[in-house]
């Protein structure tokens, strides 16, 4: 009998360890930005917390700063399976469906976090449905500080910048552009400094954080703080691979979504001040834009958003609607 009994629990040993080391998974993840970022430090709190919370059940290898896909592809990457989890910027999706474009980034609607944040809450059930119907999952989103334009003179009005070549990064900037007169042009953020120094553009709005993660002091000399939008950044899942896990992970993996976009909220809130001051620490001259000035921005503001919701139709309205409903206005 001992002969039988030791070599049968040496056995079911033998199966308890494979079956768990069986229920272990790795997730490669894509994502756009250098370790420095705040959203990349996001992500990797994001990680720790679903290992901890899954017992290493889930492990996630993250390949930030464009290592595995460009920016622009992660989305399709997701989609398709190429990885199961990524990092994507919405407006650059503005040309697939416009509410990619209400994510953030229509200039001047929503200036300021507590705006954006509503704007978010009415856009999301739009969000959510759009994407389940290409078999992705949404986990949270977060935005950018401020955005302002960097310039290597002053500007003061819509008319300096009249003959520019812009740097945009989605079609709702392209159109911005436009309307101020300036030469839209599409640079990733990798190429932006030799963009600069080689004439390709002249300007560009964005945060202060696209700033320091690109050293824009080497080629501006000014940032013009006009809180223009809060581009959002989401993490998405390919919902097929969410439903391979175990569902103790998925919900570990739903929970540590939810964690990551308070604190990615917080943190955005956090760093525009250090941020914008540590601009000035390399010598760059942070201006706060004129009331006129932003007057005339306002109504570029309001010809975008008309514009957005001619492209979306019925339910742009209803959603440009319910956000003024949700602001008081």
């Amino acid at each position: 009998m001992r002969k039988t009994l030791v070599p049968f629990a040496i056995a079911a040993g033998a199966v308890v360890g494979f079956v768990s080391a069986a229920a272990a998974e790795t997730w490669n993840m894509a994502s756009g930005y250098p370790d420095g970022n705040y959203h990349t430090k996001n992500i990797r709190a994001f990680i720790d917390d679903v290992d901890k919370s899954t017992g290493g059940k889930l492990k996630i290898n993250l390949h930030n700063n464009q290592a595995l896909f460009k920016l622009p592809q992660i989305k399709h990457a997701v989609q398709t399976g190429q990885v199961p989890i990524g990092e994507i910027l919405s407006v650059q999706y503005g040309n697939e469906n416009p509410l990619f474009e209400m994510a953030g980034g229509i200039p001047f609607l929503a200036p300021g976090h507590a705006k954006a944040a509503k704007l978010w809450e009415v856009l999301k059930p739009y969000v959510d449905d759009y994407l389940a119907k290409q078999g992705l999952r949404l986990l949270y989103v977060v935005p950018w500080p401020d955005q302002g334009f960097y310039t290597k003179t002053p500007v003061s009005s819509v008319a300096d910048f009249k003959g520019l070549k812009f740097r945009v990064y989605s079609t709702m900037t392209a159109r911005l552009a436009e309307l101020m007169g300036s030469s839209p042009v599409t640079i990733q953020f990798s190429e932006v400094p030799q963009a600069f120094a080689t004439g390709v553009m002249h300007t560009m709005i964005t945060s202060a954080q696209t700033g320091i993660d690109s050293q824009a002091w080497d080629f501006t000399k000014y940032f013009t703080n006009v809180i223009g939008n809060h581009s959002l950044n989401a993490i998405l899942v390919n919902e097929a691979a969410l439903k391979k896990l175990p569902a103790d992970v998925q919900n570990a993996v739903i929970a540590a979504g939810k964690q990551a976009q308070t604190r990615g909220w917080k943190m955005a809130g956090d760093v525009n001040a250090e941020q914008i001051e540590f601009l000035k620490t390399k010598g760059m001259t942070v201006a706060k834009p004129s009331p006129a000035f932003l007057a005339e921005l306002d109504k570029l503001g309001q010809a975008l958003t008309s514009e957005w919701v001619k492209q979306a139709g019925p339910v742009g309205e209803e959603i440009v609607k319910k956000y003024r409903q949700a602001i008081g206005s």
